[in-house]
């Protein structure tokens, strides 16, 4: 015979009040595998990691922001801050490229349409070692306070620049300083965008609704961002490397009950340095370690999350 405590212990319902009622029972068991049915990705991965490699050199303008004072006089170029931009492409792309060929992962581009215009060599290899190629406008300017046919053909060229050079139709975009405009999404739409990235709202993919179709937001995030850590904030490599594993640590934590997305950004100036790289690679290595993590492409992150009938719809 079933003793008194071992039921207690199997069904976790009795309290002060006495047995849980049966049908309030029912009601949280339909909860929990409700939740468990939603906290899946569709390819069975517990947690998905998403790394943006951001390809911006050669399609800065002359004296673009850098690491060096702001008190260049007017009417001279920045020399030395080129040179720092021109580090992007000669080093740090082909450095990161290694690198993620090192632990066997693809990464989504935010191509620059004039910096593969420039660097045409580069952005085909990016897309034929297996990378995502997504369009990132044609230029290193603002968009939000263009008109609807100016930032049509800004969108248009920046994409059209990646297709001739890369052969690679970009389904993803993501603005400069993530500053879309009013009409962003409805020109994305009619360009066959699938997907944007210009949003900070979840830490999973959800869907909304675009000129009266289905449109899906890949969330970005500033929490692991080379740009605004490494260069904003003057973080060590070490601190960069305990932010992000924290932040990994209760996303895994949490994608047992929620489908959850950790996304990361490395710029090529930036994330393609020695010390990054290196830190980089301990940090997946650290990841890859966690059984149901998986690493995805942006454009298959969208993919997944338009076939599945348990995705977030806004």
């Amino acid at each position: 015979m079933q003793s008194r405590r071992t039921f207690m212990k199997m069904t976790g319902t009795i309290g002060i009040g006495g047995i849980m009622p049966f049908k309030d029972l029912l009601q949280q068991n339909s909860t929990r595998q409700s939740m468990n049915i939603r906290s899946k990705w569709a390819d069975g991965s517990r947690l998905v990691v998403s790394i943006s490699m951001q390809f911006e050199a050669g399609g800065h303008p002359d004296n673009a922001e850098s690491p060096f004072p702001d008190n260049l006089e007017k009417g001279y170029k920045d020399l030395p801050a080129a040179t720092w931009y021109e580090y992007g492409y000669k080093e740090g792309i082909p450095r990161m490229l290694d690198n993620w060929d090192r632990y066997g992962i693809k990464v989504t581009s935010h191509m620059v349409g004039t910096a593969v215009l420039k660097n045409p060599q580069l952005a085909k290899e990016i897309v034929e070692r297996g990378h995502e190629a997504a369009a990132h406008g044609m230029n290193w300017s603002s968009q939000y306070n263009l008109s609807y046919d100016q930032e049509k053909k800004f969108i248009s060229d920046g994409a059209d620049a990646i297709k001739k050079i890369t052969g690679a139709t970009p389904v993803g975009y993501n603005a400069n300083w993530l500053r879309r405009g009013e009409n962003t999404l409805k020109i994305l739409q009619e360009l066959d965008f699938r997907y944007h990235i210009d949003d900070l709202s979840r830490d999973e993919p959800f869907i909304i609704q675009v000129n009266g179709s289905d449109f899906v937001v890949v969330p970005y995030t500033l929490r692991n961002n080379d740009i605004l850590l490494i260069e904003g904030k003057n973080f060590s490599v070490d601190q960069f490397f305990n932010q992000v594993k924290q932040e990994f640590d209760q996303l895994y934590a949490e994608a047992e009950f929620k489908r959850r997305q950790l996304s990361m950004s490395f710029h090529d100036r930036i994330g393609g340095t020695p010390q990054m790289v290196k830190i980089t690679g301990d940090l997946i290595r650290y990841m890859q370690q966690h059984k149901g993590v998986s690493f995805k492409r942006k454009d298959e992150i969208a993919a997944l999350t338009l076939h599945d009938k348990t995705s977030i719809r806004e």
